[in-house]
């Protein structure tokens, strides 16, 4: 299971581009030195004149400058994980965490910028996605790239150290004391454990497979931008900017003991609190409304995608492979079975976005219109839509969805599911 999160997980952070020829090659070298920007016109040009590499190429440029802007933001104002022992534990982190931000000198951030941070890092998901649909035109490319070895200016201060790979960050949180092999390819008896195969083979379908994520990353983001989450801002994300000059900066730790230590009975208190302030006003309908386009956006370019990979003859460490591929995750290859299952569950998913199949609703017999919801709420009281007197506006009848709707996909994947829809998006 650990080497099944491992690879889901490496190849859902990042997916560098594919181009052809040396100019393939060059962006390669360009990602390994942290300077795939300075190529960004290149691609640009070459994305306009119709090839489709180079909108791949494109938007994988556009997709690390949104993410070096993020991740820039969050150390300017030296974002941390929750820095409490209970906390830590709370999120199986152990007690070791950090008890500070690595940026040594925060910016105050306010809530107004905080929404700038996150509307400008929506901003870019889009403009990449555009590139990445361009990318997904049928074309026949590859470039076999390594993705722990892409740098990220991370903090911010113009260059690229060793620590700011991916390789760095993300290897002692992966499971890569052994490569990534073939399913079914023999290793020598006694032999020396070979340095991790991490390469991936990119071609058009995996340009539609990060389409796909893009809105998958937006959709909760815009759902948060478009209510007014100011309470709560006040009250739980000192935990997260704890320098940063919020309210509640000063008092995270309690002055005493309540239950038990002044730093987890702070911790404790600023739950309450934050589940307290998780009633928030729509202030945009328009892009409440808009996050059920992103989620059905998500749907469809999962079906571009598995068209596009059912059509591939070749076989080069694919990204998601197809019945007839290699599978690069140990011991699961994808059959047609699996491919099937999937594209049923994504009609399901559909009948969801359209109203046509309701959400169950613990405490009622009929179901919850979740395309309603999107289309004309006015307040998200997550409290009261869980207990039952906030959807009351939402309820409806029609069939609700249960284990039936979804059967092929329990079938077929079981437990597994989960981690077959993020390797799949």
């Amino acid at each position: 299971m650990r080497r099944w999160i491992s690879t889901l997980a490496l190849s859902a952070l990042l997916a560098p581009v594919a181009a052809a020829g040396e100019a393939g090659d060059l962006l390669a070298q360009r990602l390994y030195d942290g300077t795939a920007r300075e190529a960004r016109q290149d691609y640009a040009d070459q994305c306009g004149a119709g090839a489709a590499d180079a909108c791949f190429g494109l938007g994988l440029i556009e997709l690390i400058g949104t993410v070096e802007g993020l991740s820039q933001a969050l150390y300017r104002h030296g974002a941390v994980l929750p820095d409490t022992p209970a906390a830590a534990m709370l999120l199986g982190l152990g007690t070791d965490v950090p008890r500070g931000p690595a940026n040594p000198d925060p910016e105050p951030l306010t809530y107004e910028g905080l929404r700038a941070i996150l509307e400008d890092f929506v901003a870019g998901l889009d403009a990449a996605r555009q590139h990445f649909e361009a990318g997904g035109a049928p074309d026949d490319y590859v470039l076999l790239i390594d993705p722990l070895r892409v740098r990220f200016d991370i903090d911010g201060d113009g260059t690229v150290g060793a620590a700011e790979t991916l390789g760095a960050l993300l290897g002692p949180a992966l499971d890569l004391a052994q490569p990534f092999e073939p399913e079914g390819k023999a290793k020598s008896k006694g032999a020396e454990p070979a340095a991790p195969d991490t390469t991936i083979g990119f071609d058009r379908a995996d340009s539609l497979w990060f389409a796909g994520y893009t809105q998958v990353t937006a959709a909760p983001l815009d759902l948060l931008l478009a209510h007014d989450f100011s309470e709560f801002y006040d009250a739980w994300l000192h935990r997260v900017f704890p320098r940063a000059g919020l309210p509640m900066q000063e008092h995270s730790t309690g002055r005493g003991t309540a239950f038990l230590d002044p730093d987890s009975d702070g911790f404790i208190a600023d739950v309450i609190a934050a589940f307290h302030t998780a009633d928030f006003p729509v202030t945009d309908s328009d892009r409440l409304a808009g996050v059920l386009t992103r989620l059905g956006a998500v749907t469809a370019l999962s079906r571009r995608n598995w068209e596009a990979i059912l059509a591939e003859t070749d076989d080069n460490r694919e990204l998601v492979p197809s019945p007839a591929q290699t599978s690069l995750v140990p011991e699961q290859a994808v059959s047609q079975e699996v491919v099937d299952a999937w594209l049923a569950t994504l009609d399901a998913v559909d009948r969801v976005l359209a109203g046509e199949l309701l959400l169950p609703h613990w405490r009622f017999s009929r179901g919850f219109d979740l395309k309603a919801y999107f289309e004309t709420a006015t307040e998200t009281d997550v409290v009261m839509l869980l207990t039952g007197l906030g959807a009351l506006p939402f309820l409806a009848d029609g069939p609700v969805a249960d284990a039936r709707s979804f059967a092929e996909l329990n079938r077929v994947m079981g437990d597994d599911w989960p981690l077959f829809a993020i390797w799949f998006n």
